[in-house]
């Protein structure tokens, strides 16, 4: 049983993907059942008072930074909220690891779709809303997805991952 707590995140992250490459947003109640997820996991995979706190430190440290990201208008306030939440399942070991990837994968990303967009829609993809929207210059990047992924290439590293998996 305790084995398929270790999926309750990828599917977390895999809801967080679509839902930002279909509408565009990540819900708050996404955010907060990612949240609230984590803290009876935390409870039975053994983490110490200590080591809890250091992960609600560095998730509060990265939703500061991520904020003034948003303040700024270079990332949406779903990715800065999404950010936090992700590491607050790291921990301070893994946020680093995390936030490269984030921003390598969130680069290449950007990229791919700022080159699609240079180029005009096939007739059939025309009437597929999320795509036409995805399509549209004056849309932001879904950067949730590269987020996501880059939560899934550390994941495996992590404490709560450890304790369920081993």
């Amino acid at each position: 049983m305790t084995k398929t707590f270790i999926i309750i995140f990828p599917a977390l992250m895999a809801f967080a993907a679509c839902s930002d490459l279909l509408t565009m947003r990540i819900s708050n109640r996404l955010v907060l059942i990612t949240v609230a997820a984590f803290f009876p996991l935390a409870f039975f995979a053994g983490l110490t008072l200590p080591l809890l706190g250091m992960h609600l430190g560095i998730a509060a440290l990265v939703l500061v930074v991520t904020f003034a990201m948003f303040a700024a208008g270079w990332i949406g306030g779903g990715d800065a909220k999404l950010a936090a939440a992700i590491v607050l399942w790291l921990g301070l070991d893994l946020a680093l690891p995390f936030l490269v990837y984030a921003a390598l994968l969130g680069g290449a990303l950007t990229l791919l779709i700022l080159i699609v967009r240079r180029y005009m829609l096939p007739a059939p993809l025309l009437n597929v809303g999320w795509i036409v929207r995805l399509h549209d210059q004056k849309t932001g990047i879904p950067y949730g997805i590269a987020l996501a992924a880059a939560a899934m290439l550390v994941y495996p590293q992590s404490a709560i991952y450890q304790a369920f998996a081993g």
